[in-house]
């Protein structure tokens, strides 16, 4: 008995399914990737048209920050700018008092980072009656 042998068929990859899900994994990507635009932005010290605190208050947490980023706490200023030095100083004047009423005043060119980080650290010290100074708006008069 004689067999025919058969003819091997060539093996290859068929390539078309591989490029149709990359093609469809590139759209995907393109689709929900968002770009972020840098903005820079002027940003002035806010108004206000509140009424100004009572100054019956003889005591109270005076944090003065300037452009720089410098603290200033009731007059004295701080050797450098960092937490643990702003957290050593309001502790030393609170005395343990975190009722005293807790003001920042910040330059209107501070970077954000220091007046957080001063808000930061009255929330550390338990201080729950905190103000952030403003200018009075101008009137329109």
């Amino acid at each position: 008995m004689k067999f025919k042998r058969q003819r091997s068929q060539e093996v290859g990859v068929d390539l078309t399914p591989l490029i149709d899900v990359v093609f469809l994994l590139l759209i995907f990507f393109m689709v929900s990737t968002t770009f972020t635009r840098e903005s820079h932005l002027q940003v002035e010290l806010p108004e206000a048209s509140g009424e100004p605190a009572p100054a019956s208050e003889v005591q109270q947490i005076d944090v003065v920050i300037n452009a720089e980023g410098q603290y200033i706490l009731n007059d004295r200023t701080l050797v450098n700018n960092r937490r643990e030095t702003l957290e050593r100083g309001v502790r030393e004047l609170a005395e343990g008092n975190n009722s005293l009423p807790f003001i920042i005043t910040a330059d209107a060119r501070t970077p954000h980072e220091f007046v957080v980080r001063a808000m930061d650290v009255a929330g550390r010290l338990g201080f729950a009656k905190l103000s952030i100074t403003t200018e009075r708006e101008a009137d329109s008069q």
